[in-house]
């Protein structure tokens, strides 16, 4: 297996076009489980841990630029008052070293319907930025999940950055797990409220072969919510999103938890996770995460 080291941008894409074999790595905490249990035994591992223009993060106009090298512990400390839900979801990742490690460009590397950042990507309308020697281009979150740890990227493309919108109004994530640490998602939820445009988007993780977006759910909710008055959400309209959410997914049974769990926990999330988000509506002001 051969390793090669870029030390800048230009380098990795170069490298990138001329071993399109070659699988990234950064924090390498999916990538090294999976060399460690020999389910992956590629030709070269391309390190873009020298590649600092992967590593920062910035704010143009209302848009976040979060580079694909960002760890979830610099996510949480310096995001989470503009995006509070990835925040959310990066605080359910792992333990510290891994959090220290891990970043959001891997976990959209991986690919795996069980990624605890992909729903609130897939609520906020990010765009992944892929590029190569043939230059760069934006793909919507909705359009890059392909299916189980398969994605849109060209073979001679890597994930160079995300791009989400800051002060997306009031979002929430939740996540089931057999445990509340160090553990894969049973299931996974994200909402998010547009107050401007008075719509509602969900979405669920680790319950179909990838992450989606649960739209009859949104139709519904967005319809029915007092926008106007910020009156309570009644008992019957959170029942009914929740069975929406449910009717969303298409879990298999495994052995973290059965398909009919599945689809009970994330009517439950559903529920949690929108009054969280009304009562922050409710407010004026959007808890910080």
């Amino acid at each position: 297996m051969d390793f090669l080291r870029p030390s800048s941008l230009t380098e990795a894409l170069a490298v990138k076009a001329e071993r399109p074999d070659a699988v990234p790595i950064a924090g390498g905490t999916d990538v090294m489980v999976e060399l460690n249990f020999d389910h992956r035994r590629p030709g070269a591992l391309l390190d873009l841990n020298r590649v600092t223009e992967l590593a920062e993060w910035t704010e143009t106009d209302g848009e976040i630029r979060l580079g694909a090298s960002v760890p979830y512990v610099r996510v949480i400390a310096e995001l989470g008052e503009v995006l509070p839900a990835l925040a959310m979801a990066s605080r359910t990742v792992g333990s510290p070293q891994i959090r220290n490690r891990g970043t959001v460009g891997g976990n959209l590397g991986a690919a795996s319907p069980a990624g605890d950042t992909h729903p609130v990507l897939l609520v906020l309308g990010a765009e992944v930025e892929a590029a190569s020697v043939r230059g760069t281009r934006r793909i919507p979150a909705e359009e890059f999940y392909l299916g189980v740890k398969r994605h849109a990227l060209e073979p001679d493309e890597l994930i160079t950055a995300v791009y989400l919108p800051a002060e997306a109004g009031p979002q929430q994530f939740a996540k089931v797990g057999t445990r509340n640490a160090m553990v894969i998602a049973v299931c996974s939820f994200a909402v998010a409220l547009d107050l401007g445009t008075r719509e509602v988007r969900a979405a669920v993780g680790s319950a179909a072969p990838t992450p989606r977006r649960a739209t009859a759910a949104e139709e519904f909710l967005s319809a029915e919510l007092p926008w106007s008055t910020k009156a309570s959400i009644t008992d019957s309209v959170k029942r009914r999103f929740g069975e929406l959410v449910s009717e969303a997914a298409s879990p298999i049974d495994d052995v973290r938890g059965s398909a009919d769990y599945r689809k009970h926990a994330l009517s439950v999330l559903a529920r949690r996770t929108l009054t969280w988000a009304w009562n922050d509506f409710q407010k004026g002001e959007r808890e910080c995460a």
